[in-house]
């Protein structure tokens, strides 16, 4: 593929901090800044409105912290942080690991030993990795490598069904005719020439990833707990349970949270409050929904548990960070998310500047639920009860979560953390690219590696749904579905997890990564394991193993089974590897000159000490 020169800088990085800009909403028009520092319960006023117009949503009362983390884990993991990006399949980041071609980007040379992974290829020469795959590949173009010019890609249609019939059968050779979003004319600064599906980005590119593998542990068998985009992706790590759902009403102000129909991302066919978020659907309970209520779409509600009910029940630590979670100002409808990040990209089609919201709704599992969610967005009472239940009911925005690893104000890292970056970090083609990832995910696992929490910490980054990106290996199907949306890959498959229809999974390969203390280093687990495995290590680690009733909790494989990411059986190796967020290099912690972005090895570059 053609190389493009391109640069890049940043315009805009909007940090909103809830201490000097939240509101709360009394009335259609009228609005009482807050700040994090002084917050003080949430008026009766507002708390009956937002009753009224949530069905079952109450603002929580502030809990007594004695109550909390008094549970013991099952493993020396105290702190897990899942950094939940955006729309990446394995092969599109890993396909070709551990070789990079070194012809841009910056450089990279695997530590020898390094193992290889289930990819694009058979096997690798000294002058690449070679295979059918890449130059015989089933589909009607063959892979082809994207330059770090070329980060900057369009998106692909990633929907429940387009995904089954680009995977045909367990064939995979229908992502160009299924879900490829291209065109020989451009797309503007976004890569999207003919084939680009098909395409996959190596360790010049996603360098900081690669690196972090060579460091710790990675999956190369980890599937999509279902197939589908980014709002079921989210609510299968945070539950496991896409069903138990249905789309809402969200203009009826007679009959608030009434059933209404939305085909397109919720198959519901009895119409009962009883069927399955299988699309993109913005959380009937935030008011930064539709829009910021510009719009009147449905919107999606879930009376299922999630994994936040049951860290509440045994008052364990936890909490949701978002980029772009603290409202910028009210409207009539409630709070107004209005937060904006840009980056502009330059190549031979020119500049553009690429800019989106830094709240993305639907990307919010827990605001789906009555018993998890913030609608008015809230800040907490205090930056000492972040992870503890108040008003905030344990969603925050991402500003907040370095609070937490510094203890301003008295904060503390929760037990549990899920971070999902503001939307031109998260990865997602269209709006962010690799090279925007790499600064928030570096940046945040540097400032935990240099936390007090470093040694008893595993953080866990994975992603939401594969964007339609080619995979080589056929997802394992073990719960199948046979409505219409379902293609045979999903009809001739038994329903295994629950009754509920739409939810066929395993859905497409996503990388996963932990980074841990209690790794093997430059260690490719091939256990089976699925977005919904996330979960199901929470409950071992701190809740006896609980389960929650239709979930794929209980048939994922475990993060810490033999042979898995996470290994207690090994040394634990606390010198933190510390990279740098622009180029993805090693500065500290490692010594091979090949994960510090040289070629050849200098004076200082020695191999690490086999561990």
């Amino acid at each position: 593929m053609g190389e493009r020169p391109t640069t890049r800088s940043r315009i805009k990085r909007f940090r909103p901090f809830i201490a000097t800009g939240a509101v709360l909403v009394l009335g259609a028009g009228a609005a009482i800044g807050v700040t994090v520092s002084n917050a003080a319960d949430a008026s009766p006023t507002l708390a009956s409105q937002l009753s009224a117009k949530f069905p079952g949503y109450h603002i929580p009362a502030t809990a007594s912290k004695t109550l909390y983390d008094k549970t013991k884990t099952a493993t020396p993991i105290k702190h897990v942080v899942v950094i939940f990006d955006e729309n990446e399949s394995f092969d599109h980041y890993f396909g070709t690991y551990p070789y990079a071609a070194n012809t841009d980007g910056t450089p990279f040379v695997a530590k020898p030993g390094t193992p290889t992974v289930n990819g694009l290829y058979s096997t690798i020469t000294k002058s690449g990795p070679i295979g059918p795959l890449l130059t015989s590949n089933p589909n009607e173009f063959n892979p082809q490598r994207l330059s770090s010019s070329e980060a900057l890609t369009s998106d692909q249609n990633h929907s429940y069904t387009p995904e089954q019939d680009a995977d045909d059968s367990g064939r995979q050779d229908k992502f160009v005719q299924d879900t490829e979003s291209s065109s020989a004319t451009g797309c503007g600064v976004e890569y999207c020439q003919p084939g680009v599906s098909m395409d996959y980005f190596d360790g010049n590119t996603v360098t900081a990833l690669w690196n972090y593998a060579q460091n710790y542990a990675m999956s190369d068998n980890n599937f999509d707990t279902v197939f589908g985009p980014s709002s079921p992706g989210a609510i299968s790590v945070s539950s496991g349970d896409t069903g138990n759902g249905y789309a809402a009403d969200a203009n009826d102000t007679s009959t608030p949270g009434v059933e209404t129909a939305d085909a397109g991302s919720v198959y519901d066919p009895n119409n009962n409050e009883d069927g399955t978020i299988y699309g993109d659907i913005d959380p009937y309970y935030d008011q930064c929904s539709d829009s910021n209520h510009t719009s009147t779409s449905p919107e999606g509600i879930q009376t299922g548990a999630n994994i936040g009910d049951l860290l509440d029940s045994k008052d364990v630590t936890w909490g949701w960070f978002q980029g772009g979670f603290a409202p910028t100002s009210t409207n009539s409808g409630g709070a107004v998310c209005g937060a904006t990040s840009s980056f502009s990209v330059t190549n031979s089609n020119g500049t553009q500047t690429v800019s989106a919201e830094n709240y993305v709704p639907h990307h919010n599992p827990f605001q789906f639920n009555a018993s998890t969610a913030n609608p008015a967005h809230l800040a907490p009472t205090s930056l000492s009860q972040i992870g503890y239940t108040d008003q905030a009911n344990h969603q925050y925005d991402m500003s907040l979560f370095a609070d937490t690893l510094n203890g301003t104000g008295g904060a503390q890292l929760p037990a549990v953390s899920y971070l999902k970056p503001s939307a031109i970090y998260n990865a997602h083609p269209g709006n962010s690219d690799p090279l925007e990832e790499q600064q928030n995910v570096v940046n945040t696992v540097n400032e935990i590696e240099k936390s007090k929490y470093w040694s008893s910490t595993a953080i866990i980054i994975t992603y939401d749904d594969s964007d339609g990106w080619y995979d080589s290996v056929a997802p394992p199907v073990i719960n199948g579905s046979s409505t219409s949306l379902d293609t045979g890959v999903c009809s001739t498959v038994k329903m295994t997890v629950s009754s509920q229809e739409a939810r066929c999974g395993y859905g497409d390969r996503l990388p996963m990564i932990v980074i841990s203390p209690y790794t093997r280093q430059n260690y490719v687990s091939n256990n089976l394991t699925n977005t919904a495995s996330v979960v199901k290590f929470i409950e071992d680690n701190w809740l006896s193993g609980e389960r929650i009733p239709g979930s794929y909790d209980a048939s994922s494989g475990s993060l810490d089974a033999a042979g898995g990411l996470l290994d207690f059986n090994v040394k634990p190796h606390d010198t933190p590897v510390i990279l740098n967020p622009n180029t993805g290099a090693v500065v500290s912690g490692d010594s091979w000159y090949g994960n510090k972005g040289e070629t050849s090895p200098s004076k200082s570059s020695k191999p690490s000490k086999k561990h």
